[in-house]
Order: structure tokens, then sequence, then C-alpha cells
């Protein structure tokens, strides 16, 4: 992969470099020959008039001197070479370090950009803001928005399809199921029998399936324009979710309990009955025979309210309890479901502007989930 801040040093650091040393042997040149001609110009100047002649303007020889050799023109040229040099050095990194500031500084609104992108979750298909977007970048985030654009129409479409598709699916698999139910009734023959619970057991599951279909449908931010909130006594809501899975819990062998203590909070009540039954059929579904689940709710201090799930199960690894909330994950291959139930606790939590956390139960043994919703005079993320 080609670095762009590489491709820019490259051709803004060879041809600086280039033509630093072409000037300093230029400043060598214009420092060193004018030096070298004085030099050699006062060397060569012939002896003063008169000197070595004798009396009566006899010539005599000149006594021989010692040769003696002069290196201050080669010291001179020694000390002009090293003090160009280091000179050339102290530019050459002046030049590469405002080059480099430079080219991060020119490259910054791209990390920007990159970071923003990273952060986003895999279902954020908003627009990027064309604020702080330098005028380069403008067709390239352009472009992009327009990508984004597409896959959200076509997100949206997605989500209607199993909108509809899970709607015109509940009515048909509810009459199955009352029809099979009044089939094991009148049949008592063990084959006949067993062949009733096998069917009723996967119409069960195609109905629950359907539902949580209808609940990621309606999780999707684009439907929430049709919701309505309202307050919502959530130990009302949480006692009645609790009584539609006590027949469940009890042919395992579970012990479901509650501790409600009143609470409003400001919500969509089919949302948050979503979020309740998810949570609770979680529990029961990952809870071994004999096991526990409790569910419980209270208000706080700040006018919101908490809820908790805690079950008595295997519990969940801290690295993976953020991996559990995707869709489509599961802990393991035992337990039948389609990885859709936690996803959705998400959604729903997160349009409510409520935390989610998952941690170990008190006792050490399961998995305790904890909702904390806002105060009710909190704008949640709902468009009314």
């Amino acid at each position: 992969m080609t670095s762009i801040r590489v491709r820019l040093l490259k051709t803004l650091i060879v041809p600086i470099l280039l033509i630093n040393l072409t000037g300093g042997a230029l400043a060598y040149m214009l420092a060193w020959l004018p030096t070298r001609i004085v030099f050699e110009t006062g060397q060569s100047e012939p002896p003063a008039q008169g000197q070595g002649q004798g009396p009566a303007g006899a010539t005599r020889a000149a006594p021989t001197a010692p040769i003696v050799v002069d290196n201050t023109p080669h010291q001179i040229r020694q000390a002009v070479v090293r003090g160009l040099v280091l000179l050339e050095v102290l530019i050459a990194l002046a030049c590469i370090g405002l080059i480099w500031f430079s080219v991060s500084n020119g490259l910054r609104p791209l990390n920007r950009l990159r970071a923003g992108l990273n952060a986003r979750d895999g279902d954020d298909l908003a627009p990027i803001a064309l604020t702080d977007v330098p005028y380069e970048l403008e067709p390239v985030v352009s472009a992009l928005n327009g990508l984004l654009d597409k896959a959200g129409e076509g997100a949206k479409a997605r989500q209607d399809f199993l909108a509809n598709v899970a709607h015109q699916l509940r009515t048909p698999l509810a009459g199955l199921k009352t029809q099979l139910e009044w089939l094991g009734e009148r049949h008592a023959e063990p084959d006949t029998a067993h062949s009733v619970k096998l069917m009723l057991s996967a119409t069960e599951r195609m109905i629950r399936q359907t539902n949580q279909l209808l609940a990621l449908a309606r999780a999707e931010p684009n439907h929430f324009e049709r919701t309505r909130l309202e307050p919502v006594a959530l130990n009302l809501l949480v006692e009645d979710a609790i009584q539609s899975f006590v027949e469940q819990a009890t042919r395992k062998g579970i012990d479901i309990g509650f501790d409600l203590r009143p609470v409003e909070i400001t919500g969509d009540r089919f949302l948050l009955r979503d979020l309740i039954d998810n949570l609770i059929d979680n529990a029961i579904r990952y809870t071994p025979a004999g096991g526990t689940v409790t569910v419980g709710c209270r208000a706080d201090n700040a006018g919101g309210g908490w809820l908790t799930v805690e079950d008595s199960g295997p519990g969940i690894p801290a690295a993976k309890r953020e991996q559990v909330f995707s869709r489509y994950v599961r802990l393991d291959d035992k337990s039948h479901g389609s990885g859709l139930g936690l996803a959705i606790v998400r959604d729903i939590a997160v349009v409510h502007g409520a935390g989610l956390d998952i941690g170990d139960a008190p006792g050490g043994q399961g998995a305790l989930f904890t909702v904390r919703f806002p105060n009710a005079g909190v704008k949640s993320n709902i468009t009314t």
C-alpha cells in the first residue's frame, strides 16, 4: 500500500537535499577561490628594489635563508570546508524536520476522517459532516456520503422486508400452535403424542424467531418516527413479562423469581417489552436445570431506573462480553437461537439512552445483566 506521506516526503526531501548540496558547493567556491587568489598573489610579489645590492651598485648574492612552507592557505581551506559541511548538515536537518511537520499537518484532516470512520459502529450509516473538511477532500467525503446513503436505503429496505414477513408469519404460526395443542390434548397415543410434541416445539421456535425478527425491525432507528414515548411503570411491565416465562422455566426445573420495586421511566412500551423478554429468555436458555433466574428493578437517586436479570448459568467471560451484543453471535452451539436476542437488547437500550453492562452474579456463578435507564427528563435517541 502506497503512503501519501512517504510519496510527499520523497518528492520534497530529495530535491531539497540536492539543491542544498549544490548551494553548499557554490558557497564553497565563492568563499575559497578569492581567498586562494589573495594568498597566491601575496606570495609571488618580487623583492623590494635595492635588496641584495652592495656598494657602488654591485650586485651581491643574497644570503641563503631556510625554506619555510606556509600552511596557512591549506588550514583556511580545511576550516572553510568544515564550516560549510556543518552548516549544510544543520540546514538539511532543519529542512527535513520542517517538511515532516508540514506534511503531517497537511495530512491531519485525513487522519481525523479515518479516526471518525473507525470509531463508528457497523450499523452507523449517518452522513459525514462537511464542516472543517478541506476543499481537496470534499469530493471524497461527498462520494462516501453517497455510498452511505445507498447503504442506508438498502438496510431500510431489508428491515422493512423483515418486519413485513415477521408480521405476516405471526398469525398463521399462532394458529398452527393452537391447533397442535388441541391435537395433543385429544390424541394420547405415544407415537402421535411424540409427533405432536416435536411439531409444537418446532412451532414455538419459529414463533420465537419471528418475534425476534419483528423486534429487530422495530429497534431500527428508521422505525422510531412511528413510535410514541410515554411514561412506563417498569415494575408492572416486568411483572407482566415474567408470567409468560413461568411455564418455560418450570419445564426446565428453573426457579424464576423477581424483586420488583416501583419505578417509572419514559420510553416505548413495545420496545421495552422486547428488551425484557429477550433478557429473561436468554437467562433461562443458558441456565442449567435446577438453576435460578432473578429479575429485579428499582429506582435510583438520580430519577432513573435499574433493570437487572441474574442467572446461575455458566456466565460470560470478560473477553466475550462486548462480542455477545453483536448480531448472530452465540456463546456455544448447544443452545438454540439465532444470536439476535442480545443484539436487540443493545439496540433498544441505546435508543433509550440507557447503559448496558454484563457482570458476574453476586454468588460468583452466572451472569448479571444491568440496564440503567436515565432520568425521565433526559432526552433519548428516539425521534417522536
